[in-house]
């Protein structure tokens, strides 16, 4: 359950403040744009004239057909393609895709974009809408960038100034509280034969854990656990992490309990470019969730907002009509099933620092503005050569108010594999909103339990 609670003066004191002098927020006359001329999170409200309307509090009321099962019915299955953007027409709609997306396109003569009516579902919660309104004013960032100052819960940069405002938001978004899940991870052979990862998850905002102490843990952002279900081969692995704000200051603290060994260890290379779990190189840690952990690595540009064709409302491909077969294919997924629709989105680069180690040398990354949540990005290698693609599917939550992620795409358009994250078709119970968990879940000791065969 999401706690509205704000820390009391004598704890900001003891908060965030990790280093140097903190970077300004935004004054009061300009915070009085959000939920008027902006929503409360901080997007446009109206629309753009055409395509893009005007947000009009989101998708609050579940569809007829939605069982509360944590299986999220499409709510518009009336809704018809309007058009598809492929090889033959790319170049006329270049200035509302990506460079990587029109690559992919260019890569493969079966990919497509398939546009949809454009519907602005986002909503959140009433009490993290007015944690953010209220965050405006109080919440800066440090004088490195890394962390933040008088910082709970809820988007901490409405009204960002800069790109490490930015993509803190996307860092930092609310994601339930707490909750469960069920999904499954596929890298696929160029010819398309794969075998499924499946994986519980668990993961709890530090201020829903049931045991909430405000000084405690003060810059730990979230908890999460990933166990490792099938194959057997990797059944019983358990990945745990205490994920820090300020990474720079305090880094992740990540541990593995590995089942054959029946021990548990530190993981530090669970950060940056170090492989992501059971991905077959495909993709790298700070690419799960499209981009995770700490930013200290890349000088982070923000160029403002343009309009872009970005997968949303992406119910169909959570169908449990449809196999994992059905959705995978050789190069790509199924892109009949997918939905894109016309939203405004903020423009980031992010550029690798002089002295600085990554596998990517540049990303570009494109933040959908209802949502903070990166929908798209473009990854070059160190010789600037557009080399990987990510897209997020997403989807509203529609009966807790909650942004997410139907599944997340990574395509290497060198190697001609992908990754798929966050299957949940063939799964059983694949979301569940609202548990309550207290902090001794989320400890290292608690990994040997959790790992058992």
């Amino acid at each position: 359950m999401f706690r509205r609670n704000l820390l009391s003066s004598s704890l900001l004191a003891c908060s965030l403040a990790l280093s140097g002098q903190a970077l300004a927020a935004v004054s009061a006359e300009e915070a009085a744009k959000l939920g008027d001329t902006l929503t409360p999170i901080g997007a446009e409200q109206a629309g753009n004239g055409g395509a893009i309307p005007a947000w009009t509090g989101g998708l609050t009321t579940p569809p007829a057909g939605y069982k509360g099962d944590g299986r999220y019915v499409d709510p518009f299955p009336g809704d018809q393609m309007l058009f598809k953007i492929d090889r033959s027409n790319v170049d006329q709609y270049a200035d509302n895709l990506s460079p990587g997306q029109i690559a992919t396109i260019k890569a493969y003569s079966d990919y497509f974009i398939p546009v949809y009516e454009t519907r602005r579902t986002a909503s959140y919660p009433q009490a993290v809408q007015q944690q953010t309104i209220e965050n405006a004013t109080q919440v800066s960032l440090v004088e490195s960038g890394n962390g933040l100052t008088n910082y709970q819960t809820a988007t901490p940069f409405p009204m960002p100034q800069n790109g490490l405002e930015v993509i803190f938001n996307h860092l930092t978004r609310y994601r339930g509280g707490s909750f469960t899940r069920n999904v499954a991870q596929v890298t696929p052979q160029p010819n398309g034969d794969f075998s499924p990862v499946r994986f519980t998850e668990y993961f709890t905002e530090r201020v829903a854990l049931g045991d909430y102490e405000p000084s405690e843990d003060p810059n730990v952002m979230f908890y999460f656990k990933q166990a490792i279900t099938a194959p057997s081969r990797l059944a019983g692995n358990v990945l745990l992490v205490h994920e820090t704000i300020d990474q720079v200051a305090e880094p992740r603290r990540a541990w593995l309990y590995n089942s054959g060994q029946r021990r548990v260890r530190r993981a530090p290379n669970v950060a940056y470019d170090g492989p992501g779990t059971a991905a077959d190189g495909q993709r790298t840690s700070d690419n799960l969730d499209l981009f995770n952990g700490a930013p200290d690595r890349y000088n982070w540009e923000l160029h403002g907002k343009k309009e872009l064709y970005i997968p949303y409302n992406s119910y169909r491909l959570t169908d449990p009509a449809l196999s994992y077969d059905d959705i995978v294919k050789p190069g790509h997924i199924d892109q009949s099933k997918a939905r894109y629709e016309l939203h405004r989105v903020w423009h980031v680069t992010a550029t690798l620092k002089d002295g600085e180690r990554h596998i990517y040398g540049k990303r570009d990354f494109y933040i959908d503005e209802d949502t903070w949540q990166v929908a798209v990005v473009d990854h070059y290698d160190g010789r600037g050569n557009l080399w990987r693609v990510a897209e997020a599917h997403s989807m509203q939550i529609y009966d807790a108010n909650i942004p997410a992620y139907a599944f997340e795409t990574l395509y290497d358009l060198l190697s001609g594999r992908y990754l798929v994250m966050g299957l949940t078709n063939e799964e059983s119970d694949p979301y569940t909103y609202g548990t309550e968990r207290k902090s001794n879940e989320y400890t290292p000791a608690a990994l040997r339990r959790a790992g058992v065969r």
